[in-house]
This record gives C-alpha cells, structure tokens and sequence, in this order.
C-alpha cells in the first residue's frame, strides 16, 4: 500500500472517530434519539418500545395521553437555543388515526384561534397540594391547520370539566408554518400557574415540570441519555 494512501486513510479515519466523538459529546441524548429513528423508519419492528394510550405506570397520577414512541423528552436540546418543555409521543401513523385521551381530570380550555391544542387546568397538582398546573395537548390538526381535535370542544370552549382518559382528538403533523412540516405526534407539557390564574408561556422550559413523575416513566432528558421511555410496572 502506498504510504500516501495509508497516511490518507488514517486521517480518513481519525477524522470519522473525531465525528462520530463530537456527536455523542455535543448530543449526550445520541444513544436514544438514534432508537427512536429506528422506529421512526419502521414502527412495527419496535412494538416493544410503544407506550400505550390510557395505561397508568405503577402509582403515577397520570395515565399515558396517546399511542407511541416518546421521541423527545422534556430537556432534550434542540440547539443552542431551545431546549424542550414537554414530551413528543410519535405514533408511526398518518394524520388523524391516533387517538389522544385525557392524562388528568382538570378543566379544559381551547382559544378561538387553536387548530390544534387545548390545554387543561387543574386546580390541586397530585404532586403538590394546593398548586394549579396546566396539562397542554398540542399538534392535533394536519399541516394545513384542518383540526382533528374532538367535536366536543370547539373553538372558545372555556373552562368545561373532562375525566381523566376524556378523549381529545387525534395525532397530527401541524407546525404553524407549510415550510417547516413536522412528523405525525402529540406534544405533551405540564406548565405552570403564574400566579393569577393563568398559565405561563408554555414555550419556555423554565414554566414547565418535568413529567417523569406524573407518569412514572424518565422523561427527563437531562437525565436519561441512553434509554427508550418505558415503564417496568404499567397497570392497565
């Protein structure tokens, strides 16, 4: 082998392990999010990885609100400025087949301009009597704004009681913007009280909670790196 070549290769080489060490250094979470790619390519040969609408894990307040793969967690970076403030579930559906429930009792509200979310209040947090926190259930319309949330809680639907397991709409894909698609899952948060009665801008992960503890699952991704979410105990 010509030196030439060799040398080229070792650098070749070197540089691919330099890489391949910067991803998993700059994205510590690398492990996980390459599991959920794999199901993202081909859901039905990682059933096992699916978390299941309506299931309770162990003694978590919360039931699981849909059907899937829980993609991205509360804490995962999506760039230098945005860090996630909920949890994404990924069904490996199309638009408008998978099934969103209610995780919580609590009162519901949906603005007159949300295609796509709604966003429950509960007055007494299981986790910490006597604090109001807002459970938020967006991404259910498709791309071009066409809602898949229930009948039941049109536009301006203000402060209406749903039971826990109350079912809210269907997965969808909507983003707010035709050029910026995403794929076919509920985001998830718990957002806090500000105070007043109101919830805080739910964009910001410092006015949310971590969820792991609502459902008894690690949705933490400051804390899980490596592993698929899934529950060791889930009482149907």
């Amino acid at each position: 082998m010509p030196k030439r070549f060799l040398m080229l290769s070792i650098l070749f080489v070197t540089a691919i392990a330099a890489v391949a060490t910067a991803y998993y250094t700059y994205r510590p979470n690398a492990a996980r999010i390459d599991k959920f790619y794999q199901w993202r390519r081909n859901p039905d040969a990682h059933q096992d990885w699916k978390l299941v609408a309506g299931t309770r894990c162990g003694s978590a307040p919360f039931l699981f609100p849909t059907d899937g793969f829980a993609g991205f967690l509360w804490g995962d970076s999506f760039g230098l400025r945005h860090t996630h403030q909920g949890i994404d579930v990924f069904a490996g559906t199309e638009v408008g087949i998978t099934r969103v429930i209610a995780a919580y009792p609590g009162y519901l509200t949906r603005s007159h301009d949300w295609k796509s979310a709604v966003i429950v209040r509960v007055p007494n947090d299981p986790l910490q009597s006597g604090r109001q926190i807002w459970l938020y259930y967006t991404h259910m319309a498709d791309q071009s704004g066409n809602s898949f949330i229930s009948s039941e809680f049109p536009a301006g639907t203000f402060e209406k009681f749903i039971e826990a397991g109350t079912f809210l709409g269907y997965q969808g894909n909507y983003s707010g913007d035709l050029n910026n698609p995403v794929g076919v899952h509920l985001h998830f948060s718990i957002v806090e009280d500000d105070g007043t009665g109101q919830f805080k801008n739910e964009l910001d992960i410092q006015n949310t909670l971590d969820p792991s503890p609502y459902l008894g699952l690690p949705l933490n991704g400051y804390e899980n790196r490596d592993n698929v979410p899934l529950c060791q105990s889930v009482d149907g």
